[in-house]
């Protein structure tokens, strides 16, 4: 059950509104019922969480009319249309104009409350969708940089602000892909240095014997094949902020020297004699334990309490699960300007999925899914799904009959019970695929 919905009724039939009224009450829905769409109307609003459920011939305005009112007020609100009168002509006429569903009389309450239950839930994800842009649109700063409404994130943003105006070296700690270097982007485009450089350099990723030369720079001649004179990262800093990615890969010789510059903020090229001052600001990510490392004598505990002043804390995305909606909206509009395509929408199993993952490659895996998403690709999230509810102990074919099952129920919820949708998106027959639902017991409501 859906809280807060609301579900419209309009019938002149004063003994079917009361039917249709009990039905969905006794199913816990809320109701309101009118007698004719004039009336319903003045209830109806562009952010209405609810389903229209309206009859096709009506005095005053009939149902169609009255559809065709309600989409002006919002295409995307669920309208089921009812007839006594139903046949093939009413009802294509019904879906062209819009109609979520049509159901002709008599008919089962379990059949409209399965219509309902489905409308309510495209509309739920309609809504979001549309508060997730709106909160977007408004964002600015450090809220498009660092996005997220948990308290976690909330507390990251609030302190990552306040550093900014500051000078002061930080340490950032967040495991692989959580987001430390935007983070460091943030701190340093929200802050006094945002006009001077901004220089990232991993140190996981230079060879030990080019990482000091990467780092200090050289003379021309100071090793053999030193050509020209190379002006190193820190030098090219100067002003500006320095980003020591993967700070737990330099090695302990080349800490030492790091600690040095740190406190006297000065280096010598290699090969040369002349002191040159920096004006620069550090900021160093690890995603270890550096206290521990310490501990190990893989890591110098000077530098590490030198660094450790001031530490920020990402938090890995399977902490924040309340912000994977507003996420991948957020990456699914950098995809779409992108690759110039429109962003689909939302659906039930797609969003269950992304919920019940959890997420070891963190926002920068998310940014991924939401690429493959915007490109129209498969997300490789239903198998994933699938596998998850498959245990170890079961024979190969009881492991891909869980797979097959788990396939088909997410993609009948993708297509809100549609089986023509379903059996074309599957690439199988009508007949397939009843016989595969008889087979694992699946029921569309």
């Amino acid at each position: 059950m859906i809280k807060n919905a609301k579900v419209i009724i309009v019938d002149d039939d004063e003994d079917l509104r009361h039917a249709l009224t009990q039905s969905l009450e006794l199913a816990s829905y809320d109701v309101d019922a009118y007698e004719n769409g004039y009336d319903a109307l003045n209830s109806i609003t562009r952010n209405l969480y609810g389903v229209i459920i309206t009859d096709i011939r009506m005095p005053a305005i009939d149902g169609l009319e009255l559809l065709l009112k309600v989409l002006e007020i919002d295409q995307a609100l669920p309208t089921i249309v009812i007839s006594g009168h139903g046949d093939i002509s009413t009802a294509v006429s019904a879906m062209r104009s819009g109609a979520y569903d049509f159901i002709e009389k008599p008919f089962a309450a379990d059949r409209l409350v399965g219509a309902v239950s489905r409308g309510l839930e495209k509309r739920r994800l309609v809504l979001e969708n549309r508060t997730l842009r709106d909160e977007l649109a408004n964002q600015d700063g450090l809220d498009k940089r660092l996005v997220g409404r948990t308290p976690a994130m909330l507390t990251l943003r609030a302190e990552t602000m306040a550093l900014a105006q500051t000078d002061v070296d930080i340490l950032i700690w967040g495991e692989t892909g959580s987001g430390k270097e935007v983070v460091t982007r943030a701190l340093h485009e929200e802050g006094s240095r945002r006009d001077k450089p901004f220089v990232a350099l991993n140190c996981g990723a230079i060879p030990i014997e080019m990482m000091e030369s990467e780092l200090f720079g050289h003379e021309s001649g100071a090793f053999t094949s030193a050509n020209k004179q190379r002006v190193g990262k820190l030098e090219y800093a100067n002003g500006g902020t320095i980003f020591l990615d993967e700070i737990e890969s330099m090695p302990i010789e080349l800490q030492v020297k790091l600690l040095r510059v740190i406190e006297t903020r000065s280096i010598e090229r290699l090969g040369s004699n002349k002191v040159i001052n920096l004006d620069i600001r550090f900021i160093a990510a690890t995603k270890t334990d550096l206290a521990l490392a310490c501990q190990q004598q893989l890591f110098r505990a000077d530098l590490y309490y030198r660094l450790n002043v001031i530490t920020l804390t990402v938090p890995p995305l399977r902490d924040r699960k309340e912000d994977i909606p507003l996420l991948l909206h957020h990456l699914a509009r950098d995809a779409r300007t992108r690759y110039r395509k429109e962003i689909p929408e939302y659906t039930p199993s797609l969003m269950k999925q992304l919920m019940a993952y959890e997420w070891p490659g963190n926002v920068r895996e998310l940014r991924n899914i939401a690429d493959r998403w915007v490109l129209g690709l498969s997300l490789g999230m239903n198998l994933d799904g699938a596998l998850a509810n498959v245990s170890d102990d079961e024979s190969l074919s009881e492991q891909m009959a869980a797979i097959e099952k788990q396939l088909i129920v997410s993609a009948l919820e993708d297509n809100e019970g549609s089986i023509k949708k379903t059996y074309e998106q599957l690439q199988l027959s009508r007949k397939s695929l009843y016989e595969k639902m008889k087979k694992y017991q699946i029921q569309v409501t």
